[in-house]
């Protein structure tokens, strides 16, 4: 790879890792920003779903505003955007202003999570395939090792520092991203005449309204009714609002002439819906730990921040060991059987889980989160390999931002699963119980993958 290649390669990678970096660190502040805002644990989950949902929105409209106005213009703009917001979250006066941060900061990175890849892919001919595996590195470099930084930078400087951190690698990448990525020639098959509501159907603007109305709807109301201690009628009336936003959104998608979400593709294509499901499955599994276990260990058993950071490094080195490894296997064996003993790791990581005591060595704990780390790193490989195997090549564009938004939903129900278990105060027992529905689950994938490989016993084929 030519020296501009490798400059355009790290002012891409810069850029992209702000989006896991930034909801992997927030999972160290939540204890301290509960004391902050004086926020229950249900209340607290806002700052994961609001940054889930915006990147589950965001993602998909930055792709395709990014063929409508640019590449490049949509990766700076994402820059200047996540620049604003990571400036003004830590000096918001109330936790509502902390959320509209939060969203702005998740619609920002997002912008270049959307057409980073896409940049390589264009500007970048020699050794795309290094190229495109080293922003994978990026990417799961930052969740990896964003728990640790986190628990450092608050520990010493307060839960600003988790955003004031993002303001010199922003800038650093929006140095490098002037100067190197190559201007690009304005769309022409796009008419430049196009009236206003062209464009919002264009952009499927009803669509993203209906799918956020309908996450937002069934969240609030399950968060509520659980701050309230019982269901009550406004409960009920905005559960139903947002299961009416739902309805709307899957019939809406249906018919329209470039959707949001092509719900067709699932029914047309089973093999990759199955795929999908897996998906969102093992994102719930590794969320409801990723996000549940930090705050236990601070409220629960007092670990510092610092310290805290130091355990969930555990769970980020192991998947990063383990995804160059399942590489190679998976090109010799198929997804298959890596995909059968990451789902197996979680289930003995579960059910590890339910055996941890308020006084079992922090090492017990670390035993739980190897299993889950290398589980990470098969999956973030088998994954993509199944998608690749099940998914015709047509729509393989299609397919990956299905694939993305299945695991934002993964990602959304597992914070939403720790507020109905662990509830406002955490416990152990809560953490316990939340180990054996986790244990459940990866048991169903186990059993999911036997039955797709043909080793469930007494199951015949033909």
């Amino acid at each position: 790879m030519s020296a501009r290649n490798w400059w355009l390669m790290t002012a891409i990678g810069l850029g992209i890792m702000l989006n896991p970096l930034n909801s992997s660190m927030i999972s160290i502040a939540i204890p301290t920003l509960q004391d902050v805002f004086r926020l229950r644990f249900t209340e607290a989950s806002w700052i994961i779903f609001s940054f889930y949902i915006a990147s589950a929105v965001a993602q998909p409209v930055m792709g395709k505003a990014s063929d409508l106005f640019g590449r490049k213009r949509i990766f700076l703009s994402g820059l200047a955007v996540s620049f604003a917001a990571s400036l003004l979250a830590p000096l918001s006066p109330t936790f509502a202003w902390f959320i509209v941060f939060r969203v702005v900061q998740s619609i920002g990175t997002s912008m270049m999570i959307a057409v980073g890849m896409a940049i390589v892919r264009v500007h970048i001919t020699e050794k795309q395939a290094a190229a495109l595996s080293l922003l994978s590195i990026f990417l799961s470099g930052a969740a990896a090792i964003g728990p640790f930084i986190g628990g450092s930078l608050i520990y010493g400087w307060g839960w600003q520092a988790v955003f004031f951190v993002n303001i010199p690698i922003v800038i650093a990448s929006f140095a490098l991203a002037w100067k190197m990525i190559p201007k690009e020639e304005p769309p022409t098959a796009i008419p430049q005449n196009k009236s206003f509501r062209s464009w919002l159907h264009l952009i499927d603007a009803a669509g993203i309204l209906l799918f956020t109305a309908a996450l937002v709807g069934l969240l609030v109301a399950v968060l509520s009714a659980k701050s309230a201690g019982g269901l009550q009628f406004r409960h009920i009336m905005v559960g139903l609002a947002g299961l009416i936003a739902l309805g709307t959104f899957i019939r809406h998608e249906r018919r329209a002439a470039s959707p949001f979400i092509p719900v067709r593709a699932f029914a047309k294509y089973p093999a990759m819906t199955k795929v999908n499901i897996e998906y969102m499955l093992v994102n719930l599994l590794f969320y409801s730990l990723f996000f549940g276990l930090p705050s236990y260990l601070q409220n629960v058993r007092h670990v510092s921040e610092f310290h805290t950071g130091m355990v969930m490094l555990c769970l980020g080195l192991c998947s990063l060991l383990a995804a160059p490894i399942a590489g190679i296997w998976i090109d010799k064996s198929g997804p298959r059987p890596a995909l059968i003993v990451s789902t197996i790791l979680m289930a003995l990581g579960s059910v590890w889980l339910v055996t941890l005591t308020q006084n079992s060595p922090i090492i017990n704990v670390c035993l739980a989160l190897a299993a889950f780390g290398i589980s990470n790193g098969l999956n973030s490989v088998g994954m993509q390999a199944a998608l690749f195997e099940h998914t015709p090549k047509e729509i393989i564009g299609v397919a990956f931002g299905l694939f993305n938004t299945s695991r934002y939903l993964g990602t959304i129900i597992s914070s939403l699963l720790i507020g109905i278990v662990m509830g406002d105060k955490l416990s152990t027992g809560g953490l316990q119980s939340l180990g054996i529905i986790l244990a459940a689950i990866a048991l169903s994938l186990v059993f999911m993958s036997l039955k797709q490989s043909g080793r469930v016993p007494g199951r015949t084929d033909g």
